[in-house]
C-alpha cells in the first residue's frame, strides 16, 4: 500500500508539473486573472528538477512491482498511468506551448510599391526610422507575434498581441547585445517573450522584464503608427512592405478580418459597444498619467481635443475609419482647438481658421506648412489598457 501511494504521489507530481507549467502561461479558464507569474516562472525554471524528482519517487515502487511474477492488474494500471503521463507531457510540450503554435517567418520579403502584393486597405504597423519607412500587415505580425528587422540601421522587433490588440515596436538591444527572444506564453492575456541570454520573461505591451535576472529592465520603444497601407504609402511612397510567407498562408487566413474587428473568437473578437472588455480604445500616456478614448466616440467626433498631464493634445481618425493619430495642440506658445469639417477628412482650428489634415499638417490658411508634433497613441482592447494602466482615466 505504501508503494502504491508513493507511485501515485510521483505520478501526480509529474502531471501537475506539466499541466501547471502550461496552464499558468496560456489562456485557459481562470489562468490569466491571478498574479501567478512568480510561480509560473519557478515551475518553468525548475521543470527538469521536478521531473527528475517525480520520476525518482515512482522508480522504486515500479521496480518493486515489476519484480513480482504476477500482479497483472497492478502492472497494467502502472503502464496506463505512465502512458497517460507521456501522452499529456507530449501534448503540452509539443502542441500547446506558445512557441509550438506560433512560428517566426521563414522567408521575410519586403517589397517596394512596384512589387507589393498587399491591397491598399490592409491595416499595417508603420515604422519610420532615420529616413527609412517600412510597413508590416497586422495579420502577419498578429500570427508571428514578433518580426525581427532592421529599419534605418536600427535593429527592431515589431510585436503584436491579438488578445490585447497591442502593437508595439521595440529595440531588441539588451545590455549592448542584439538579444534573441522567443514567445513563451502570456501574462494577463498579454504575449510574453523570453530572452535567450538570461531566460527572463518580458511583457509585449510595455517591454518590461517582469521576472528573471533582468526583472525591471525596460526595452526601448520606437514610434509606430497603425494605419491603412494606402495612407501609409501616400505619406511614405518609398516604403517597403512586408509580404506574406507562403508557408503560413493558412495561419494568416485564420486572422483574416481581425484587423477590422471581424474576428468571432472569444479571445480576439471585438465588442461593438463602448467600455466593454473587448471594446476598442485609444490609449495615450503623458508622464505618470494615462487616458483612454472610446473608439466609437472618436469615430463620431472625428477629432477629440483634450489635455492630459497639463499637455493639450488632439486625437484624430482619418476618413478610412482605421488610421488614427494623436498630436500636441501647441503651436509655438499658442494652444489650438480643432473642429472636424464636413468632408470628414480635414479640421479647422478656431484660433486662426487654418485647415489641417489627419496627419497634423496645415494645408491651408495662416499656418499653412506647419506640422503638429505627434504623440504616440495605441489602439487596444479596453480590458488590456485597464489592466496595464490601472490608474487610467476615461475621456467622456
Amino acid at each position: 500500500m505504501k508503494k502504491a501511494l508513493l507511485f501515485m504521489l510521483g505520478i501526480l507530481l509529474l502531471l501537475a508539473t506539466e499541466i501547471l507549467r502550461v496552464y499558468f502561461i496560456m489562456p485557459f479558464p481562470g489562468s490569466q486573472q491571478s498574479e501567478t507569474i512568480t510561480l509560473a516562472y519557478w515551475i518553468h525554471s525548475s521543470i527538469w528538477l521536478l521531473r527528475i524528482l517525480g520520476l525518482g519517487i515512482i522508480a522504486y515502487p515500479v521496480y518493486s512491482l515489476f519484480r513480482l511474477p504476477k500482479m497483472i492488474g497492478a502492472k497494467s494500471t502502472v503502464i496506463v498511468c505512465l502512458l497517460l503521463y507521456v501522452g499529456i507531457a507530449y501534448l503540452l510540450n509539443f502542441k500547446m506551448l506558445a512557441e509550438k503554435m506560433f512560428y517566426q517567418p521563414e522567408t521575410k520579403i519586403l517589397a517596394d510599391a512596384s512589387h507589393n502584393s498587399m491591397p491598399p486597405e490592409t491595416v499595417v504597423i508603420g515604422v519610420m526610422l532615420n529616413g527609412e519607412a517600412r510597413a508590416y500587415p497586422l495579420e502577419f505580425i498578429g500570427y508571428h507575434h514578433q518580426v525581427r528587422d532592421t529599419v534605418g540601421g536600427e535593429p527592431v522587433m515589431i510585436t503584436y498581441c491579438t488578445v490585447c490588440r497591442t502593437g508595439r515596436v521595440w529595440s531588441p538591444m539588451v545590455n549592448g547585445k542584439n538579444e534573441e527572444f522567443r514567445l513563451v506564453g502570456m501574462d494577463h492575456f498579454n504575449a510574453m517573450f523570453e530572452d535567450a541570454t538570461t531566460g527572463s520573461w518580458w511583457r509585449q505591451v510595455n517591454g518590461e522584464a517582469i521576472t528573471g535576472k533582468l526583472k525591471g529592465t525596460m526595452l526601448r520603444e520606437f514610434p509606430a503608427e497603425q494605419t491603412t497601407l494606402k495612407e501609409w504609402m501616400a505619406h511614405y511612397p518609398k516604403t517597403l512592405v512586408m509580404q506574406p510567407d507562403t508557408k503560413f498562408t493558412a495561419e494568416y487566413q485564420a486572422l483574416n478580418g481581425y484587423a477590422r474587428g471581424k474576428s468571432k473568437s472569444a479571445l480576439t473578437g471585438t465588442s461593438a459597444d463602448s467600455w466593454k472588455p473587448k471594446s476598442w480604445v485609444i490609449g495615450i500616456m503623458s508622464g505618470n498619467m494615462s487616458r483612454a478614448y472610446d473608439w466609437n466616440k472618436l469615430l463620431s467626433m472625428k477629432i477629440i481635443n483634450d489635455t492630459l498631464a497639463g499637455k493639450p493634445l488632439a486625437v484624430t481618425i482619418s476618413d478610412d475609419s482605421v488610421s488614427f493619430r494623436a498630436f500636441s495642440r501647441m503651436v509655438g506658445s499658442n494652444v489650438l482647438t480643432f473642429a472636424a469639417q464636413q468632408d470628414g477628412s480635414t479640421y479647422i482650428d478656431s484660433q486662426t481658421q487654418s485647415v489641417w489634415n489627419a496627419r497634423g499638417e496645415c494645408i491651408d490658411g495662416t499656418l499653412k506648412g506647419t506640422k503638429l508634433t505627434p504623440i504616440q497613441a495605441y489602439q487596444e482592447f479596453w480590458h488590456s489598457w485597464q489592466t496595464f494602466h490601472p490608474e487610467t482615466t476615461q475621456f467622456h
